[in-house]
């Protein structure tokens, strides 16, 4: 009997095709208690399994082919250092001596109590690095059970049509199935921000994630139909059904093709206005892919990978090293560094933490820039690095998460204290780097004036910009279908934001999911705005938008939207604007 499940899109595309589905090592764990004689031995079993699982990553690493989506390498060297965090390599071992239990329930005990540090977190892309736990303690009871997944023996047409059912699949499984030409996947689990999506965009491959049960609900050998437009599952689709997704898959592939010959194309609407597309990266091996999707820089350098899973803070150095790779690599476009954006909520047993008791309401507590000026040592040391980054090319400075004069002139003061520094020692900068401030919260749309007095550029975070207007978090199932950025609210806090900064001569940019979606690019070109960033792989589909656009039209739609109060009238508008 047919049935559909519903879950996240996170990479575009319909795949159809028979259901190969995949274990879980932690799902399958057994728990027993060893003898005390036992002991050593025990530990001397999880030891040697991690130890294999650093060298099969290693290999892994050095196998990747030239051609790899540069994300692949860098997941790798992630999974390698979280293997490498006490928390998981040292901790289960304290399980195995004093409660005296077997390794795989001492590994998993562990990781159930380092996840839910991790599901606390307000910040999405840093609660999806829980799953990336997951996917390593996964990884080890496989080494200590010898429980590993195998795919069918290789066959070009079977091959083309297998559609992956797990509960996870960690990136570093995908390159085990290279030699398996699979169509698409589904797990239970994962998010927009997981490392899984972003390999599964890079790759090009459809993909539904957060399904939440999937994995006991298709059998194995299944026609399914994955829709990773609209994140949909369709099981033992009716002959109609497949057909129609048949004809759609079709399309969408030359639609793909189609949108390859735009990636040396100017970003102009048909009235001949530039726009600016640059890239959201995470990662210096972000940086390819952002290129190779025509990207002319990045508005959104996030900077909290160099300060996860591990127990002592990246040094000046280390965090400089990394900011150059970024710049050095695209030596002629601006690349916006955003600072850290963490805080007590974010606790991860390391250093980060000390002195700061977790936030009752992570959200609303010390994280971002007020967790930086918090830690003036802290800030100084990343402040410095990206100074110094700034002499090998056009680095611009972004300050997360203000809504205060006082946080905004005390980052100004420290950003001064670092060039001084730099001065003092005799370390080239860039000294007129400019320095904006992220547009997160309502009250900084409110009382504007105070950032375009006070900086050079503007970043508009769609994703906390809407939640804290409208009091939604996404993640929270219960409310998630709340989160809307068509309400009226939103459309006029984007709109006084992008007209505060016109009229003051400042550059504002788009840089959180709103920019990405090409439903709503012609909704934003009519607000003003002129820079979106976005993820590679969104970039030429937003492009491609802007080409068909005509800014006259639009905006006497979009003054119309402005003035509305229904939803329903709203939603009505931005359909004449996409068709």
């Amino acid at each position: 009997m047919a049935f559909t499940l519903h879950g996240i899109a996170v990479s575009r595309g319909i795949a159809i095709g028979r259901s190969h589905l995949l274990s879980s090592a932690t799902a399958e764990v057994a728990h027993y208690l060893i003898q005390e004689n036992a002991v050593e031995d025990e530990i001397a079993r999880f030891n040697a399994a991690v130890g294999s699982v650093h060298e099969e990553l290693a290999t892994l690493k050095g196998e990747l082919p030239a051609d790899a989506p540069p994300e692949l390498a860098a997941f790798l060297e992630l999974h390698s250092l979280i293997l490498s965090d006490h928390l998981l390599s040292a901790e289960p071992r304290r399980w195995i001596q004093e409660r005296h239990y077997n390794a795989e329930w001492a590994l998993t005990t562990q990781m159930e109590a380092v996840v839910a540090q991790f599901d606390a977190i307000e910040d999405e892309y840093m609660r999806e690095r829980g799953n990336d736990v997951r996917q390593v303690v996964d990884r080890v009871l496989r080494a200590l059970t010898g429980m590993y997944n195998t795919l069918p023996e290789h066959d070009e047409t079977a091959a083309a049509e297998m559609l992956l059912v797990a509960h996870d699949i960690a990136p570093h499984d995908m390159l085990q199935f290279k030699d398996h030409r699979f169509a698409g996947f589904v797990t239970d689990l994962g998010g927009v921000t997981s490392h899984t999506a972003i390999v599964a965009r890079s790759l090009g491959i459809p993909a539904v994630v957060g399904l939440q049960s999937a994995r006991h609900l298709i059998k194995q050998d299944e026609w399914i139909i994955v829709d990773g437009d609209a994140g949909v599952v369709i099981v033992d689709p009716d002959p109609l059904v497949l057909e129609e997704y048949r004809v759609r898959q079709s399309e969408l592939e030359l639609d793909k093709k189609r949108l390859r010959r735009l990636r040396g194309m100017a970003a102009q609407t048909m009235d001949g206005t530039t726009v600016e597309l640059h890239a959201n990266i995470e990662l210096p091996a972000d940086v390819p892919a952002a290129l190779d999707a025509g990207a002319t820089g990045v508005g959104l350098f996030r900077t909290e990978f160099l300060f996860m899973n591990r127990e002592t803070l990246p040094d000046e150095e280390e965090q400089f090293v990394a900011y150059r790779q970024v710049v050095e690599q695209m030596p002629h476009y601006p690349i916006t560094i955003r600072t850290l954006d963490i805080g007590a909520d974010k606790s991860f047993g390391s250093s980060l933490d000390a002195g700061h008791a977790v936030s009752i309401n992570p959200a609303l507590g010390l994280r971002a820039i007020r967790y930086c000026l918090a830690e003036p040592p802290l800030f100084l040391t990343q402040l410095r690095a990206i100074l110094r980054a700034s002499a090998f090319g056009k680095i611009k400075l972004l300050i997360p998460m203000l809504a205060h004069a006082h946080e905004i002139d005390q980052s100004l003061a420290l950003i001064e204290q670092a060039k001084a520094q730099l001065r003092k020692r005799g370390q080239a900068f860039d000294d007129t780097i400019p320095v904006g401030g992220m547009i997160e919260i309502p009250a900084a749309v409110l009382a504007i004036g105070l950032f375009t007095k006070r900086l050079q550029f503007l970043s508009i975070g769609t994703n906390d910009l809407i939640q804290y207007a409208l009091a939604i978090d996404r993640a929270d199932n219960a409310v998630a279908h709340l989160y809307d950025p068509l309400h009226p609210a939103i459309l006029q806090l984007l709109s006084l934001t992008i007209q505060a900064g016109a009229r003051a001569g400042l550059p504002v940019s788009v840089c959180g999911e709103m920019a990405g979606e090409p439903k709503l690019t012609r909704l934003l070109l009519g607000l003003g705005l002129r820079q979106f960033s976005m993820h590679p792989s969104q970039l030429l589909m937003v492009k491609q938008e802007i080409l068909r656009a005509d800014l006259p039209s639009i905006e006497a739609i979009v003054k119309k939207m402005l003035k509305a109060q229904e939803p329903d009238k709203i939603r009505e508008w931005v359909q004449q604007l996409v068709t």
